[in-house]
């Protein structure tokens, strides 16, 4: 008869746990990926989100939503409907990499998955991904094949921007009147129609999964970046660090993409290009910068274009302020 003080080895708990649930033993040997969502101000497509991953829940570890400039009444109604997740409301917006890193410190397990609240996923996307990164030791990024709403193909591998972002970048008016033109697909090797693997310089931070040893390898993300270019200076960090990214292609995600920023379309756009410069700056090396006023011009230029052309959609509100706020 066995002691009461005794231990039970975790081989004889598995069986013992087996006979009364097998789904819960299996589910708690597959709690490998922690989920971190940052949200500002979109409950409606982050209840779409989280209801798309409700049959994957049981192979996800901690679900961490960081709701920025946070609604209680919106986040008592996600809390409610959704007692599974755990939500960080923040009184103001943070930015993006600020809102991961907070999400990233309250989980444990070996992998990050990185989800905008406006993508919908389900768990044979991030089997897809966990089953790739697992296999491949010196990968630390893998990001899926992501679909507009109508299932055309995001760019969402990318090569590290240079002179040719300008004018073939994922956003730029030759990548979406000619996406089929060779320069934009060597910028963005997402819009080929491949099913093989890709090596590639970045991808989006709308999804990827992350080794989160090789997260905190070079400290998480560059809280400099309020919004936008994070993600790329992230593998950027991680390549410099001997880590390789890959784009999955056959694992797919569907993202609408812009939904948080259209409730502050001006500074969100000015964000893209502080983060652009920063990113330069930070990136580009000493024997290039002496180009800093150059790119600065063309960003500041390239905004005002964007804004004057974009005019009927601006708004105001309160982001934190950067030299590009006030184009």
């Amino acid at each position: 008869m066995r002691q009461s003080g005794a231990s039970v080895s975790p081989v004889s708990l598995a069986r013992l746990l087996t006979c009364y649930d097998r789904h819960l033993v299996e589910a708690a040997l597959n709690l490998i990926v922690d989920l971190v969502i940052v949200n500002y101000r979109s409950y409606e497509e982050l209840t779409r989100c989280l209801a798309s991953l409700e049959r994957a829940r049981r192979r996800l570890g901690q679900i961490t939503v960081v709701d920025h400039d946070s609604d209680h009444a919106a986040a008592a109604g996600i809390t409610a409907r959704f007692p599974w997740v755990e939500l960080v409301q923040r009184a103001s917006n943070e930015g993006f990499a600020t809102g991961v890193n907070r999400g990233v410190a309250c989980g444990r397990a070996e992998y990050l998955l990185l989800l905008n609240p406006d993508c919908v996923a389900d768990g044979d996307a991030i089997d897809r991904l966990v089953a790739f990164a697992a296999a491949r030791f010196d990968v630390a990024v893998v990001g899926p094949r992501i679909l507009n709403p109508d299932g055309t193909v995001q760019g969402s591998a990318r090569r590290f921007p240079g002179w040719s972002t300008f004018i073939a970048g994922r956003s730029s008016w030759l990548t979406r009147h000619f996406p089929g033109n060779p320069l934009s697909r060597w910028n963005l090797p997402a819009l080929d129609e491949t099913t093989a693997p890709v090596e590639v310089d970045w991808v989006s931070g709308a999804c990827m999964l992350i080794r989160r040893k090789a997260f905190e390898w070079v400290d998480g993300m560059d809280e400099q970046f309020f919004l936008y270019w994070e993600d790329a200076d992230l593998c950027r960090r991680l390549g410099q660090n001997g880590w390789r990214t890959m784009y999955l292609p056959t694992a797919t995600i569907e993202h609408a993409g812009g939904r948080s920023s259209i409730h502050a379309y001006r500074e969100s756009l000015a964000a893209f290009h502080a983060s652009a410069f920063t990113l330069f700056r930070k990136h580009a090396g000493r024997s290039w910068q002496w180009l800093a006023p150059i790119v600065y011009l063309a960003l500041r230029l390239r905004l005002r274009v964007l804004l004057h052309l974009n005019r009927h959609r601006l708004t105001s509100t309160t982001v934190a302020p950067n030299h590009f706020t006030h184009a």
